[in-house]
C-alpha cells in the first residue's frame, strides 16, 4: 500500500524526525511505501498533490494541529500522537493498514472544497487540551532561547565593560534610547546594552505569542488576533504566563464560537477580517483587564516571592524534582513542563544573580543533559550490552547530550523503556539535586555547554553533570546486565563477548 504520513512535535526538532524516519523504515519492512511530511521547525516541505491523491491512506503522528489538514480529506485516517511514531511505527503501520482495509472515508464531492476530516473519535479532552497547549509553547520556545541567551551575553559583557560584577547593576541603569541615539561602535558597555535591550524585547513577545499560538491551535486564524490581544493584556497587569495561558484558552473558544455564527451572505466577508477579531478582543480584553488581572497576577506575585524564599533543602528537594521531570519522558509533554517552569521564571523582572529562578534554570537544564550523555558513556564502558546501531547512536549522543538535546536518548528508550527511563530519571535527579546544593545559577534557556561562560559556578555545574552522567550509566549498566544476565543462563554480557571473541572467523 501507499500512505501518506504528517509528523509534529511541541518544539518542532528532534521528535518530528524521529518519528518521519521510523515511520518511513516500519513501512519499507512491511512492503508498504510511505512518504512523510515534516511540520518542524525549519519550515514543511509539503508533499505533492499527486502523491496524496494517490495514496491509499494517511497518518497523522503529530502532537499539534496538522496544517493544511484538509489536503487529506476523504482517504482512510490513523491521528495518533508523535511518541507513538517513534516508539510504535510498525504498529501505526499495521493500524493504517486496517484502515485502509476497513473502507473509504465518506467525502462530499459536490463540495466546492473537500471538508476537514473529523478528528479520531478516541482523542479525548486531555489529548486536546493538550495539543492547543504544545502549540503555544512550540511557538514561545524560540524566543525563551534568542531572548534569554541575548540577556545572559548582555550581562556577561557588562561585568567585563565595568571591571566587576556591579556590571550586571549599571547596565540596567542606562538611558537605552540616548546610548542607540548615538551609538559607540568601540565601547563595550554600549554593546552590552545593545545585547541586553534586543533580548529583552525577545522576552516581552514571550506571553502573547503563547497566547496567541494557544487560541490558534483552538480556533485557527481567527483565534489569533484575540489571543495576541490577551497576551499584551495579562503583561500589562502583571498576571504573566499564567494569565497567558487564561486568555489564549478563553480566546481560542470565543474565536471559535464567533466564527461559527450563522450570518447573512453579505456579512460572511467582513467576519475574518472585522467582525470576528473585534468582538472577540473586546471581549478577552475586558476579561483579563477588568475581571481576571488581578487575581492572577496576585497568583504569579506569590509563586514569584515562594521561589525567592526557597531555600537549603527545599531548593534541593525542588532541583531532584524538575530534574526527575526532565529525565522521565525525554523532551515529551513532562518534560516540556519542567522546562516550561525554568525558562518563564527568566522572564522575572528585577532578579539578583543569585535568584532561585536562576538556580531552577540550571537544574533543568542539567537534568536534560543527563540522559544522552549517560547513554553516550555506557556503549562506550560496555559496548557488549548494546548493538551495533545503538552504539553509533551513542556516538551522537554525545554532542547532543553536550547541547542539552534530551531526545538524543530517545533511540534506547524505544528500544528498552525500563531500564533506560529508570536510569534517566535516577540520574537527572541527583544532577538537579546537586545543581541545586551546589547553587549554581544559569540565565540562558538553552545551550547546554556551549553557554558555559553564562553560568554561575561553572566548576560546579560540570560536577553535577558528571555526578548525575555516572549515576545513571552505572544504573543503566547494572540493569541491562541484570537482564543479560537472566536470559542466558547466568552468564554475563563480557563473558559471552570473549567466547566470541575467541571463535575463528571461518566458523
Amino acid at each position: 500500500m501507499k500512505f501518506v504520513a504528517v509528523t509534529s512535535c511541541p518544539t518542532g526538532i528532534a521528535h518530528t524526525y524521529m518519528a518521519a524516519e521510523a515511520l518511513e523504515q516500519a513501512g519499507k519492512a512491511a512492503g508498504h511505501e510511505v512518504v512523510v511530511e515534516t511540520q518542524g521547525s525549519i519550515g514543511t516541505e509539503e508533499i505533492d498533490d499527486v502523491v496524496i491523491a494517490a495514496a491509499d491512506g494517511v497518518i497523522f503522528a503529530a502532537d499539534l494541529e496538522v496544517q493544511g489538514r484538509e489536503r487529506f480529506a476523504g482517504k482512510p485516517t490513523v491521528d495518533v500522537g508523535v511518541k507513538r511514531g517513534v516508539h510504535e511505527p510498525a504498529k501505526v503501520i499495521e493500524e493504517a493498514v486496517a484502515a485502509v482495509e476497513a473502507g473509504p472515508v465518506a467525502v462530499d464531492t459536490a463540495a466546492a472544497a473537500p471538508a476537514t476530516p473529523a478528528k479520531p473519535k478516541d482523542q479525548s479532552t486531555g489529548s486536546k487540551v493538550r495539543q492547543w497547549l504544545m502549540t503555544g509553547v512550540s511557538h514561545m520556545i524560540p524566543f525563551v532561547a534568542a531572548g534569554g541567551i541575548l540577556i545572559a551575553l548582555g550581562f556577561m559583557l557588562a561585568q567585563v565593560a565595568w571591571g566587576g560584577a556591579e556590571g550586571a547593576i549599571e547596565v540596567t541603569a542606562v538611558d537605552q534610547k540616548a546610548l542607540f541615539a548615538d551609538f559607540q561602535w568601540g565601547s563595550l558597555q554600549a554593546w552590552s546594552v545593545l545585547l541586553l535591550a534586543t533580548g529583552q524585547l525577545a522576552f516581552n513577545f514571550l506571553v502573547p505569542v503563547l497566547s496567541g499560538y494557544i487560541a490558534y491551535g483552538i480556533a485557527d486564524r481567527p483565534g489569533l488576533v484575540p489571543g495576541f490581544v490577551g497576551g499584551a493584556a495579562a503583561v500589562m497587569v502583571d498576571a504573566g504566563f499564567l494569565g497567558g495561558l487564561v486568555t489564549g484558552f478563553l480566546a481560542g473558544f470565543i474565536a471559535r464560537w464567533i466564527s461559527r455564527w450563522k450570518v447573512p451572505k453579505g456579512m460572511r466577508g467582513i467576519m475574518p477580517v472585522i467582525v470576528i477579531p473585534l468582538l472577540s478582543s473586546i471581549i478577552v480584553g475586558f476579561l483579563m483587564l477588568v475581571v481576571l488581572g488581578v487575581p492572577i497576577a496576585g497568583l504569579m506575585s506569590g509563586l514569584t516571592n515562594f521561589l525567592n524564599g526557597l531555600s537549603g533543602d527545599q531548593l534541593i528537594i525542588l532541583g531532584a524534582i524538575l530534574g526527575a521531570m526532565m529525565g522521565s519522558d525525554l523532551g515529551g509533554p513532562i518534560n516540556k513542563v519542567a522546562y516550561t517552569f525554568g525558562t518563564t521564571g527568566l522572564a522575572t523582572t528585577g532578579l539578583a544573580s543569585d535568584a532561585a529562578q536562576y538556580k531552577i534554570m540550571a537544574a533543568v537544564m542539567l537534568g536534560g543533559m543527563v540522559a544522552p550523555l549517560a547513554m553516550a558513556l555506557a556503549t562506550t564502558v560496555r559496548k557488549s550490552l548494546f548493538t551495533e546501531q545503538e552504539r553509533q547512536n551513542g556516538r551522537a549522543a554525545w554532542l547532543l547530550g553536550a547541547s542539552f538535546i534530551s531526545e538524543g536518548a530517545i533511540p534506547f528508550a524505544a528500544a528498552d523503556p525500563l531500564r533506560v527511563i529508570a536510569a534517566s530519571i535516577i540520574g537527572s535527579a541527583t544532577t538537579g539535586a546537586l545543581s541545586m546544593a551546589f547553587n549554581v545559577t544559569l540565565m540562558a534557556p538553552h545551550g547546554g555547554i556551549w553557554v558555559l561562560p553564562l553560568v554561575g559556578g561553572w566548576i560546579w555545574f560540570l560536577v553535577a553533570l558528571a555526578a548525575g552522567v555516572a549515576v545513571s550509566t552505572l544504573v543503566l549498566v547494572t540493569l541491562k546486565e541484570m537482564h543479560f544476565r537472566k536470559t542466558h543462563g547466568g552468564l554475563s554480557s563480557t563473558q559471552i563477548s570473549d567466547e566470541l571473541a575467541d571463535v575463528p572467523a571461518s566458523a
